[in-house]
């Protein structure tokens, strides 16, 4: 079990100049609404123990140089949970961040809704989805922080409703609290760690740790531009390829630069997510985050030259989403031989994944720049790729699908794969030609426009 901070010594870790909210004055009765017998003992004795007057604390304060709303849980009144008081604060706090344009903060250490205030508890929870989707519309980020423990209608409102999720290690982690589960379920899957590998949360981060990464997730958040990403610079080779079978060999060279190796030459600094919110991740097919890039924020998506699976592609889907409310412009990185099509990757949805990030591309309104690095196998690889807004190295390719499986199509021996290359046009230059990429002396220097 994690060290349960108080909400107190939780915004120690991330802030030294808290200042608190007013909190909005609502008359209580002794049984609260429901007339609880004890329900105001109760409360007496929460406040004697913990210096508090509800159970969540909520102010203004500087993390790392960027001014928020934070929002701290105090799990030792009556375990943190929601009341029609703790509706009022959260209210008051969210409509305190959109009227300074502040981003919101919540330190999450909850067992639920507050059993005392029936229904009347269960429905705070559509007040705070009310005043998260309003901050989202705002533009302005929510990023929470899950403690010990995060559970209940807390956890699926202000923890999994934000844009970035960080949860501190050993936190438990889940819908169901402990008390409330099947006697037989495994304890393991309710921790941080495991709602990091289910795709739920983006990173486990240590205390000592949470202050500078939360502080670089802000500043990276919160800086909106207008301004498209500039087009990285290839790493590999400037020669153009002479055949179709060629510009395919270069791209499959296991040495060729990868999308690691481009996004460490692009950013200075950089933080990733982690997941689709949809139980998965692809962290060996894409890689997605935001990055600062000649002093601005650029957020990425990047295939890393592996067939990309479902949660990939709704993992950059969440990116570039996330990326337009906040006004941030994107890169993506094109490298795939295809989309995985094993029984697996249909199970999990590839069709509606892909046509998900199809979508989210389509749709986005801030600027989208998309650079080939390598294959660009297929429906599978234009899915990242911004229509408009596409350049090539010299070492990719991009193909309506891989030659070899052409040829198995047209019925062709494997002797007439080169050919097929060929004819499919996919050297970088033959696609300045179509039209389909863009052409750039950066990419090409001193051959003019025509790239033969």
């Amino acid at each position: 079990m994690a060290d349960r901070l108080s909400a107190r010594r939780a915004l120690a870790l991330v802030t030294d100049d808290f200042v608190e909210l007013d909190a909005p004055a609502r008359p209580f009765a002794p049984g609260g609404p429901l007339g609880w017998q004890g329900y105001g003992e109760a409360r007496a004795r929460a406040t004697e123990r913990t210096g508090e007057e509800e159970s969540v604390v909520c102010g203004t304060g500087t993390v790392e140089g960027t001014r928020v709303v934070l929002i701290s849980f105090e799990f030792g009144f009556l375990g943190g949970s929601l009341g029609e008081r703790t509706g009022d604060r959260l209210e008051a706090a969210y409509t305190h961040a959109r009227a300074l344009r502040l981003p919101v903060v919540p330190l999450i250490a909850t067992g639920g809704s507050r059993m005392q205030e029936g229904m009347l508890a269960l429905t705070q929870l559509q007040r705070v989805a009310r005043q998260s989707v309003l901050t989202r519309d705002a533009g302005l980020p929510q990023i929470a922080v899950l403690r010990d423990p995060t559970t209940g209608g807390g956890w699926a409102t202000l923890g999994a409703g934000a844009d970035v999720i960080l949860a501190l290690p050993g936190a438990q982690v889940g819908f169901a609290g402990s008390r409330v589960r099947p006697p037989d379920a495994d304890p393991a899957a309710y921790t941080a760690e495991a709602q990091v590998d289910a795709g739920a949360a983006d990173a486990v981060v240590p205390a000592e740790e949470l202050r500078s990464v939360l502080g670089r997730w802000l500043r990276l958040l919160t800086r909106p531009s207008q301004a498209p990403a500039p087009v990285p610079v290839p790493l590999g080779t400037r020669e153009l390829p002479d055949t179709g079978w060629d510009a395919v060999r270069r791209a499959r060279d296991p040495h060729r630069p990868r999308a690691e190796a481009y996004l460490d030459a692009y950013f200075t600094d950089r933080a990733e997510i982690s997941g689709d919110r949809c139980g998965g991740r692809d962290p060996e097919g894409m890689r997605c985050g935001f990055g600062e890039h000649a002093g601005r924020t650029v957020a990425y998506a990047a295939q890393t030259g592996r067939a990309t699976r479902p949660a990939g592609y709704r993992t950059a889907a969440r990116l570039i989403r996330l990326a337009d409310r906040l006004g941030v412009p994107v890169l993506t990185l094109v490298d795939t031989p295809g989309a995985a099509n094993d029984a697996d990757a249909e199970r999990q949805g590839a069709g509606a994944a892909i046509a998900d990030l199809f979508q989210a591309v389509a749709a986005a309104r801030t600027a989208v720049t998309t650079l080939l690095i390598g294959e660009g196998g297929s429906g599978g690889a234009l899915a990242l790729a911004a229509p408009g807004r596409t350049w090539a190295t010299p070492d990719s390719y991009f193909s309506v699908i891989a030659p070899e499986m052409a040829a198995a199509i047209l019925k062709r021996p494997p002797t007439e794969v080169a050919a097929t290359a060929d004819q499919l046009h996919v050297r970088p230059q033959d696609l300045i030609d179509l039209g389909v990429i863009r052409t750039g002396d950066h990419l090409f220097p001193g051959t003019g426009d025509r790239r033969s």
